[in-house]
């Protein structure tokens, strides 16, 4: 089986694991986003990407979710000390060590897809793991400044690491993806898939942010391939993170319907919601989507690999 995974960070990475578990002989892609890829210290970070490669490769800081495991500051430490900034993001020195590979290779002219692939030679994530696209792509978002009161606008990882997403978000704008063009093999990946899942990740700056880049969402929506997403919204809440606030930017409720609603029945062909919210499932089916109320908190390994297992099914079901 071949399938296609639309992911985010932490909550995509996860899924993936507990998907790898669950189809272990399943041919997986993961298209990972990029919007959140910004340039700190001269080098090129791509939070997403390697989330998803230190997870699935065994380096990952479990208790984050993010970083690598055993990670020591030491050049933060030193950057600090010379008043170099920013001082909120917390880059690692083993982290430190992939910006400056994958910046060097960039600047030798090789493209962000060969990138990952080499650097993914050294982790062994067991998936093909493919940027949306080569192209830079920067989520931004659309605030009003709390001290000056003027309208601003800062790069994403700004509004959710260092203000926490304190104020609310008045647009979200992936700056660049308008222009840009998938990755090579992404188009191909989609059309050849045999199922596409969008794991719990963030609808709007996440899976949002790839069917922004044109010809992604066409190639799902016309994909052959049954698509089921699972909600990352249990209880009328974020599972992890703030997607509340950038869901609200795009006028959608904080619910897992309203999150299917807003996919629409033109992607989706089934919906995973949390028993917590088995009271949408006849609004999402009414819309046309299948719809089927399973657990759905990544508590552990074998939580994770039954809702993909309940996404495997649902699919079968779509098909």
């Amino acid at each position: 089986m071949r399938i296609v995974v639309l992911a985010g960070g932490i909550g995509g990475a996860r899924f993936l694991r507990g998907l790898k578990s669950a189809a272990p002989d399943a041919d997986i892609t993961v298209i990972g986003n990029t919007g959140d890829d910004i340039h700190l210290f001269g080098l090129k970070v791509c939070p997403d990407l390697d989330t998803v490669m230190y997870t699935l490769g065994g380096g990952i800081n479990e208790d984050q979710g993010w970083g690598r495991t055993d990670e020591s500051f030491t050049v933060k430490e030193e950057l600090a000390a010379y008043g170099v900034g920013p001082s909120w993001f917390g880059l690692g020195d083993r982290d430190f060590a992939t910006h400056i590979v994958r910046t060097q290779m960039l600047s030798a002219g090789y493209p962000l897809s060969a990138v990952t692939e080499a650097l993914c030679d050294r982790w062994q994530p067991g998936v093909r793991l493919l940027p949306m696209s080569d192209d830079r792509v920067e989520t931004h978002v659309a605030i009003e400044d709390p001290e000056s009161g003027e309208r601003r606008v800062v790069h994403f990882q700004e509004y959710w690491v260092k203000m926490r997403a304190a104020v609310d978000a008045q647009a979200v704008v992936p700056v660049g993806a308008d222009q840009a063009k998938p990755a090579p093999g992404v188009l191909e990946a989609i059309a050849a898939a045999d199922l596409i899942l969008f794991p719990p990740s963030n609808p709007v700056v996440s899976v949002g942010t790839i069917l922004a880049v044109p010809g992604i969402r066409e190639a799902v929506a016309e994909a052959a391939a049954p698509v089921v997403g699972l909600s990352p919204i249990v209880g009328g809440a974020p599972v992890r993170g703030m997607a509340d606030k950038v869901l609200a930017a795009v006028g959608v409720e904080s619910t897992a319907a309203a999150v299917a609603l807003h996919y629409g029945s033109g992607l989706l062909d089934g919906w995973l919601v949390d028993t917590a919210d088995a009271g949408s499932v006849a609004e999402v089916a009414a819309a046309g989507i299948r719809c089927r109320a399973v657990p759905l908190m990544m508590t552990d390994a074998e939580a994770t690999a039954a809702m993909a297992r309940e996404a495997l099914a649902l699919a079968g079901e779509a098909r």
